[in-house]
């Protein structure tokens, strides 16, 4: 599901680039806050969502970015940290993680800035929250990060995702008026957080208490490892309990 919904995201970007609709499906499927609080109605050409439906641009502006690079950094997030969280969730579990990470990433936006009539575009809120759920369930995994954006460090994921959730909360704080939109990530990185446990299979443990290791994973004889989940415990990849 990681790699369909980037894939999803590449090629709705490139065929609204094509096509020039990227403009119009920015405002038309972007969510724009003063819509969303009823204080302002789009143009009769950009309503393609009736009233009742634009709660759906929460979801929709998540497939929506402005450029390439703003593609490919929401994208290189989703694929560093997706697959984990995926595998923690199953198939479908994950993708209503994702879209609910999206909604709520949106929705804090729209209630951050109320009067707003700048669309909210990219998938950033919802890559926060798979950051948020990858922080809850593997705090102790070691990833790469840039210290002060050249020096490359091999750190504990506890101290490079919550300083950069921190970061997010900080720069919400101080800097309203950027274009990168701070509550967007606040929003979605919470919502990553709460949702996890909600979603995660019940097998799952979170902070790295338990190691499981993927069926694709090929153990060296003799390696020694804390305790595993046992056979019995694993879940369908779809997220439900499979029946043994």
């Amino acid at each position: 599901m990681t790699i369909t919904l980037i894939a999803i995201n590449i090629a709705v970007y490139f065929l609204l680039d094509l096509t020039g609709f990227d403009r119009f499906a920015a405002i038309a499927l972007g969510h724009v806050p003063s819509v969303s609080n009823d204080l302002r109605v789009l143009p009769p050409e950009m309503g393609l969502l009736p009233d009742s439906w634009y709660g759906a641009t929460a979801v929709t502006a998540a497939f929506l970015h402005a450029d390439l690079w703003h593609l490919a950094g929401n994208m290189l997030f989703l694929w560093t940290f997706g697959d984990n969280v995926e595998d923690a969730m199953g198939h479908l579990r994950f993708l209503i993680f994702y879209l609910a990470c999206a909604f709520a990433a949106s929705w804090f936006h729209a209630f951050s800035f109320p009067t707003s009539d700048a669309p909210l575009i990219g998938a950033s809120g919802a890559a926060a929250g798979v950051v948020g759920a990858y922080l809850m369930l593997h705090p102790k995994m070691k990833i790469w990060g840039l210290f002060f954006g050249r020096i490359p460090l091999k750190l504990p994921a506890v101290w490079v995702l919550t300083g950069w959730i921190g970061f997010q909360i900080i720069m919400y704080l101080v800097d309203s008026g950027n274009q990168i939109s701070w509550a967007a990530h606040v929003g979605g990185a919470f919502a990553g957080v709460v949702l996890v446990g909600l979603m995660k299979r019940r097998s799952v443990p979170l902070f790295d208490r338990v190691v499981m290791v993927p069926e694709a994973v090929e153990l060296e004889e003799g390696a020694q490892l804390p305790p595993q989940v046992a056979e019995s415990e694993r879940a369908s990849p779809w997220g439900r309990q499979r029946d043994n």
